[in-house]
C-alpha cells in the first residue's frame, strides 16, 4: 500500500545511496533528466556509445532506455545495454516515446521489449495502447487519449511482458496486471514542459534501483514527480519557470511536503 510514509522512506533511501542511473535517452531531454536525477539525490550517467554501454550497465544500479530520438547505432546500444542490465539483474526502465507514430519506432519498441525484458514501462496513454497493439491515433509524442482509457491495455501489457506498466496523465496509473495504484497529484502545467515524462522515467529508474518491489517503486517515483510538479506550479508564471522551480523542488522536497500534499 502506498502512503506518505512509504514515499518518504524510499526518498530517504535514494538520497542516502545515490544510485547510479544509466540513461540512454534523447537529445531533447538529456540535460533536464540529468539535473532532475542529481536534484533528487541520484547519480546520472548518459552513455550511448555501443563500445561502452554494456560495461556501463554492468556498474549501474538501473538502466533507462528512451527512444525519443532514434538512430540505428543508438538502437544497437540500447539493446546491448538492456541485455547486459538484465543479465546483471538490475532494473530496466523503458520509455517508448512516440511509439505508434511510425513503423520504425514500433519495430524498435518491439525489439527492446523482446530482447531487453524491461522491468518497468512508462508512457502516456497513446503509447501504452500502441504497445498493447490496440488501435489508437497518435500525434507525434503526445497522447490523444486519457490515461484511464488505457488502463485495460496497460494491464494486458503488464501480463504479456512481466513488466510493471505506468500510464502518465492527469492521473497516473501503475499496474502489474492485477493491482492498480493511482497517483492523483500534479498540475496541468506539467505537460507544457518538454520532456517531463522522460524525466519521470529517469526518476523511476532511481526509485527502482533502491526498492525491489517495482510496483511500489514506480508509484513512489510518480508520486514524487507529481507532488513536486504541484508545488512548482504554484510558484511559476508559466512553463519556463516551472522547469526551474521543479528542479529546485525535487532537491528541497521534505517529508512534510509529502505528508501535506499526497492524495491517497
Amino acid at each position: 500500500m502506498i502512503n506518505a510514509k512509504s514515499i518518504s522512506t524510499d526518498l530517504a533511501a535514494l538520497r542516502a545511496n545515490s544510485p547510479l542511473v544509466h540513461n540512454i535517452t534523447n537529445f531533447v531531454v538529456m540535460n533536464n533528466t540529468a539535473n532532475a536525477l542529481l536534484a533528487i539525490g541520484a547519480s546520472p550517467v548518459m552513455a550511448h556509445a555501443v563500445e561502452e554501454v554494456a560495461d556501463m550497465a554492468g556498474i549501474a544500479s538501473a538502466l533507462v532506455i528512451n527512444i525519443g530520438t532514434l538512430n540505428p547505432l543508438w538502437v544497437e546500444g540500447m539493446i546491448k545495454a538492456g541485455i547486459a542490465a538484465t543479465a546483471k539483474g538490475i532494473p530496466v526502465i523503458f520509455d517508448p516515446v512516440g511509439v505508434g507514430a511510425t513503423p520504425y519506432r514500433n519495430e524498435v519498441a518491439t525489439q527492446i521489449i523482446e530482447k531487453c525484458k524491461p522491468t518497468l514501462i512508462r508512457g502516456n496513454a497513446s503509447e501504452i495502447m500502441a504497445l498493447a497493439k490496440e488501435n489508437v491515433a497518435t500525434k507525434g509524442v503526445d497522447s490523444t487519449v486519457s490515461a484511464n482509457a488505457a488502463l485495460d491495455a496497460a494491464k494486458n501489457l503488464a501480463v504479456e511482458t512481466g513488466a510493471v506498466v505506468v500510464i502518465s496523465g492527469a492521473e497516473d496509473f501503475i499496474t502489474d496486471g492485477k493491482q492498480v495504484l493511482t497517483i492523483k497529484n500534479g498540475s496541468p502545467l506539467m505537460p507544457k514542459v518538454t520532456g517531463m515524462g522522460c524525466t519521470a522515467s529517469a526518476v523511476l529508474g532511481a526509485f527502482a534501483a533502491i526498492n525491489k518491489n517495482t510496483l511500489l517503486a514506480a508509484a513512489h517515483g510518480m508520486a514524487v514527480m507529481s507532488i513536486c510538479g504541484e508545488i512548482a506550479a504554484k510558484k511559476s508564471a508559466g512553463p519556463g519557470s516551472l522547469q526551474m522551480h521543479f528542479i529546485d523542488t525535487l532537491y528541497n522536497l521534505s517529508d512534510k511536503d509529502i505528508a501535506d500534499l499526497f492524495i491517497a
